[in-house]
């Protein structure tokens, strides 16, 4: 893996972003923002699922107004997406906001741009330059590539919010093809010192969604670009934040919650693995803890596949070998599976 990109640190709310601090999970609600009480319930649950920035919609003059209630309720910092009026932008820093989103492809004119950037700086607010491949700036040479187009969009936007004395920049430069994404952040990251946040633009649903999340994300990790990150997908958000740290665990460049192990099955299993490691995972989703679980199918290969997981367990007819750090540590009937192995994660 390449050494990190150490950009600019700024600070969203209480949360680092940059500067060599660990690289942040953040998503977006599904809700209508105006619906204060649900809002507020599912950013709970992203909270619960260890999301460290929230992003909600506003829409609209009535959005704007429920922000205030909606950040009292919540302990993560609450960024407002704003497109076309920037109105809205200076209503939701009004509001308290802790970032904004901009897309400096739908807020028009530089004059409007200099307004919000203005009252962003005098609360210390900072701003991320959200470019993405489906709405360029007309002002941007149409002869160069998408990815070129998007990093030249970007640091037009760099370059105003820099001649307004402001920095507390973070940039993200979106699209769904994977290539171009990946091409666009490896030139920005050379080109600017600002933090990045990655990801690929409306991924789809979980399926494929995850798949093509971690095909564009997972490159540019590995590359040291990025400093947050969210996987978009046509799902609850709480799914959004799973995958993200899924993949910043599978990179070990995260520890968050458990790792789990499971083999894919096979005509020697004598259990149905899938089921079992599909409830496995289900429990695993209350424990907060960085503890590696395994569950075999296989009491032959099992203990010496998973041998480095913490806890875990290899089946075979009616009963399991239980084991930790590859070792037998006793047996189990096939009923209390799921019951004991819990009980062993929750004892780690």
């Amino acid at each position: 893996m390449n050494q990190r990109r150490v950009a600019k640190a700024i600070i969203i709310g209480d949360v680092t972003v940059g500067g060599g601090a660990p690289i942040v999970v953040q998503s977006m609600t599904k809700t209508d923002t105006r619906d204060v009480m649900s809002t507020i319930h599912q950013i709970k649950e992203l909270e619960e699922s260890g999301c460290e920035l929230v992003r909600v919609a506003v829409p609209d003059r009535e959005a704007a107004l429920a922000l205030p209630a909606i950040k009292k309720a919540i302990s993560i910092p609450l960024i407002a997406d704003i497109h076309f009026d920037y109105r809205l932008a200076l209503a939701a820093l009004e509001a308290g906001a802790d970032g904004l989103r901009l897309n400096p492809g739908n807020i028009g004119q530089p004059e409007k741009v200099t307004a919000i950037v203005r009252a962003a700086r005098e609360r210390n607010v900072p701003i991320r330059i959200g470019v993405n491949a489906g709405s360029l700036p007309t002002t941007v040479d149409a002869r160069l590539s998408t990815a070129q187009r998007m990093v030249a969009a970007a640091v037009e936007q760099i370059n105003l919010l820099e001649s307004l004395d402001f920095d507390l920049i973070k940039v993200s430069l979106k699209a769904f093809d994977v290539p171009t994404t990946i091409e666009a952040y490896r030139d920005i990251a050379r080109k600017v010192p600002y933090p990045l946040h990655i990801g690929i633009t409306e991924a789809g649903p979980p399926r494929t969604g995850i798949i093509r999340s971690v095909a564009g994300i997972s490159p540019l990790l590995y590359m040291g670009i990025g400093d947050t990150i969210r996987v978009s997908l046509s799902a609850h958000p709480r799914e959004e934040v799973i995958a993200a740290y899924e993949i910043l665990k599978s990179l070990n460049l995260r520890q968050h919650g458990p790792v789990l192990v499971s083999c894919p099955s096979c005509g020697r299993a004598e259990v149905d693995i899938i089921e079992l490691a599909r409830r496995v995972e289900e429990q695993l989703l209350k424990i907060n803890k960085p503890i590696k679980v395994a569950v075999m199918g296989c009491v032959v290969n099992g203990p010496g596949e998973a041998r480095d997981a913490d806890i875990g367990i290899a089946c075979g007819k009616g009963r399991a070998v239980l084991f930790a750090k590859g070792k037998k540590i006793g047996v189990v009937e096939e009923e209390d599976y799921i019951a004991v192995l819990m009980r062993e994660v929750e004892g780690v």
